[in-house]
This record gives C-alpha cells, structure tokens and sequence, in this order.
C-alpha cells in the first residue's frame, strides 16, 4: 500500500492526539482518556489457546485452561492478521522490555490496530531505556525475543479455524508469537504475555508470580500480595506508608523479586478518593487511560456506575505512583499475603498460617470470580486457581491469609470487609501486630460443609502432595 504509515515506538503524546482524532477515544475533563470496548469488557477465558506441537506437547498441562490449537489452524489465522495489517494505512509498532531483572527480560515487539492499544502497551510494559520521557524513535538494533499482533477487527471463522468463536487468543511458543483478534479489551494484551512468562521463566529458575509487590522506605522489607483479579492486589500495595514495586506480576529468583511490567492496571469501579488516593490521583491524571468508566456531562468520571461493566479499569505508568521503585526490583520477601475475595462469608478477616496451611492454601488458591472480570460472570462464584502449579518458598517468610471478601454472611446476604479495614489488617501485619495466634482453625472454619467439599474436590488434583500438607485442609479432618 502506498500511503501506509507505520509509526516505530511513537511518544506518548503523539499516540494521545492520535486516539482522539481517530475517535478511538473520549477524554475526560481531567486529561485521561477513555475506551469503550463494545462486547468485549473483560478476559474470554474460552477463547484462549496455545498451538500444540512436539516440542511442547509434553510439557503444557492441557485442560480447561491450556487449550490446544493445531499449527494449520494458527497459520490460517496469522495469515489473516498478517493480510490486515498490510492493508491498513495506520499501524502502531511498540518495542518494549518485559522484566526488571535484565538477564531475565523477554524483549517484545508488539503490532496495534489502533493507537490507545500502542498507549495501553507503552503505559504497561517497561521502557527501553530511562533517556527520555518514554519511546521517541525507532530501534533498528531491536531484536523481539516475543512478538504480539493485536487486531479487533480481524475475526476467526469458528467453523473453519478451529476457534470457538470469532474472538481468538493464540500463543504460539515454537515461534514466540501471540495473535488476538476480535476483542478491544486491552487486558487480554497484558495476561497472553504474562502466560509466555509463566512458560518462558521456570527454565530459569525464576518463580512467575501473580501477586503486587511492595517495599518498605528503608528497602528492606518486601511484602508480596497474592489474589486473582478483583481481591485487592492493586489497592493494597499502593501504599501511601510503602514504595510499590508492582501491582500485578513479578518474578522470584535468587536476587530477589522484580516487577514484569513497567504500569498499574487497576480496576476502579467505585474507588473513591478516600480510600485509595494514590490510585486516584494516577487515573486522573493526563494521559492515563481507562477502559468502559461513565463520564458524566460535565466530563467527569462516573465510578460509580457499571453501565458498560463491573470490570472498569485504567492502565497508567508507574511513575504515577509517587513512591514506586523505579528500578521494579526488592529484596527476598518476609511477608507473603494471599488475598481471597470469599463470598460465602465463612472465611474470618485475617489467619496466620502454619507453613503446611499456607502451602494447602497456596495450591487451592480459593477465592470468588468477581463481576466483569470475565465474560459471563454476573456475580461473585467460589473458584479455585493454583498459584501457578505448585507453592515455591526458597526461604521461610511469614505468610498470612486476609480476607477481602464478604463477612455477617455470604454475597447477598453479609457486606464485603471495607478497604480501610482490610488496610489496618495489613498495617498491623507489615508492623509485626497482628496475634501470632490467629493461626487458621480449621475445626471452626470446616463447619461450612459446602465450603468443605469444594477444598477437598478440588485438592484431588494434587496426587503426590504430603499429607501434612493435605490434611491442613477439610481432608485432616476426616
């Protein structure tokens, strides 16, 4: 094509005055802008797959989840995202690093139909270099360890593609490749990524861990915060009183932690400016860029409301955060939190955990799906997700389980444990407060036998698991 114009890691404001004049985008009073993702509002879990192959055959734990998709099938839609964007007069080309740690990075080159997804990637990913106030030209000595193709308006053919519907999410790890077609919701960008990580890191005997990070302002005392999407990991960790290292993704390796990811995604449906100001204060300022939040007629943010979604978010540089640690990297956690949204109401507010109770814990993963965070999802559901396989503690941190769920009963009937509640929790364990005693009780917490039979039905994947290990759950008490 003649006329085609292909912008190499264009700057931050350049990609802003794009997405307002191709209407991709509104902007709110403030400055930030918004996106509105029309059907696709959250992650399509079943529209996720990883190309089957020898080489990694063996090695993926195929189900529910890892999803295989055949090589022909993948070449069919590559090929289709392939003819688009050499038809397009505009595409957006971000390069960018994924890791702290540089021994550990993966570099990634991502392609964008649109320019707010070219702002999503340079806001989420880490820089290349700290000269300069974000990407400002083209590298021609770049070469991508991974390379993301995002394009909306490619869709699949389910019948001929092999897809389920026309929305696809493909990891090809033979040829570290990632093709999205379908869907506007940019979270699908951060978490295929974070799935190559997940496979990339183990080989290096890096931990990937979902779960926020922070650090105290000596720099000594790391805190990690596990949970899936919604229990607090974001909130909890922009800590006015702490540096935040991340919010979502890091690696755990023999120098420590570091952050995957160079930005906040947060979610921010009905934050208020009381209870979580540092969030706050980035999402309104200039350039931040959120996803299906209201805007009122005078052009201010409408949290409140979930006309679009309950899943609102805002993606954000790090630097929004005033006390976050550049550099991404803290010491060997001492504290380890799992945060667990639970909606029957049975879980108490906080637990100290024995080392068999937090391995138990860390294999159920036990929370609630949240509303929006993935189609379908209406309101809250029990839910069970392994943190990545198989507990790894290389040292012997304090580890608790907070709940940031529901309490005076379940969803409908009890209220969800405040933020400024569940941050004096935290407060108190981060100071060394809270009763050493208040070690799980499972003779009180297992009277709740629905509760019981999920844990036990679910840990029956664990085969080889020690049984003291297995019986720090409902299982010991038979």
């Amino acid at each position: 094509m003649p006329n085609r114009r292909i912008f190499y890691n264009p700057s931050i404001n350049f990609l802003i005055k794009k997405a307002l004049e191709r209407k991709e985008v509104v902007q709110a009073k403030s400055g930030a802008l918004v996106v509105y993702t029309g059907k696709y509002t959250g992650r399509s879990p079943n529209d996720k797959f990883i190309v089957d192959s020898p080489t990694v055959h063996e090695k993926i734990n195929w189900g529910k989840i890892n999803v295989p998709i055949s090589q022909k099938n993948y070449e069919k839609l590559f090929q289709k995202i392939s003819d688009f964007f050499s038809q397009q007069k505009e595409v957006y080309v971000v390069d960018c690093l994924v890791g702290a740690q540089k021994k550990y990075q993966v570099k990634l080159r991502v392609y964008c139909q649109y320019a707010y997804q070219a702002l999503f990637v340079t806001h989420l990913f880490r820089r290349l270099s700290n000269v300069g106030n974000r990407h400002a030209c083209s590298l021609p000595n770049f070469q991508p360890d991974l390379t993301l193709y995002c394009a909306p308006s490619v869709l699949a053919d389910p019948a001929s593609d092999g897809t389920n519907s026309e929305a696809f999410i493909v990891l090809n790890i033979d040829k570290k490749t990632i093709l999205i077609g379908a869907t506007r919701y940019a979270g699908e960008i951060k978490k295929s990524v974070f799935t190559y990580m997940n496979y990339f890191l183990p080989k290096k005997n890096i931990f990937p861990m979902h779960c926020s990070a922070n650090i105290d302002v000596d720099g000594k005392t790391t805190a990690l915060f596990f949970g899936l999407s919604g229990t607090g990991k974001t909130t909890l960790s922009a800590d006015p009183k702490r540096k935040l290292i991340g919010d979502d993704e890091h690696g755990w390796g023999p120098e420590g932690i570091f952050n995957f990811e160079g930005g906040c995604y947060a979610k921010c449906i009905r934050i208020r400016k009381q209870s979580e100001p540092q969030i706050w204060s980035a999402i309104h300022r200039r350039g931040a860029l959120t996803e299906n939040v209201v805007l009122k007629k005078n052009g201010d943010f409408d949290f409140d409301s979930d006309q679009f979604t309950e899943n609102t978010r805002a993606v954000y540089p790090l630097e929004f955060i005033k006390n976050s640690v550049p550099k991404g990297v803290g010491k060997h956690p001492k504290y380890v939190i799992f945060l667990t949204a639970d909606a029957t109401g049975v879980l108490p507010p906080v637990a100290h955990l024995t080392l068999n109770q937090a391995a138990y814990h860390f294999l159920s993963g036990y929370t609630s799906k949240l509303a929006g965070t993935e189609r379908g999802i209406k309101k809250p559901l029990p839910t069970f997700s392994a943190f990545f396989a198989a507990p790894f503690m290389p040292l012997k941190p304090m580890v608790y389980l907070v709940n940031t769920g529901w309490q005076a009963g379940p969803y409908g009937v009890g209220q969800r444990i405040p933020i400024k509640e569940t941050r004096k929790i935290v407060s108190a364990i981060l100071t060394g407060k809270v009763d050493k005693q208040k070690i799980l009780n499972s003779s009180t917490l297992w009277k709740d036998k629905k509760l019981a039979k999920l844990f036990i039905e679910n840990f029956q994947q664990f085969k080889e698991i020690d049984k003291e290990i297995k019986n720090s759950g409902p299982n010991g008490l038979a």
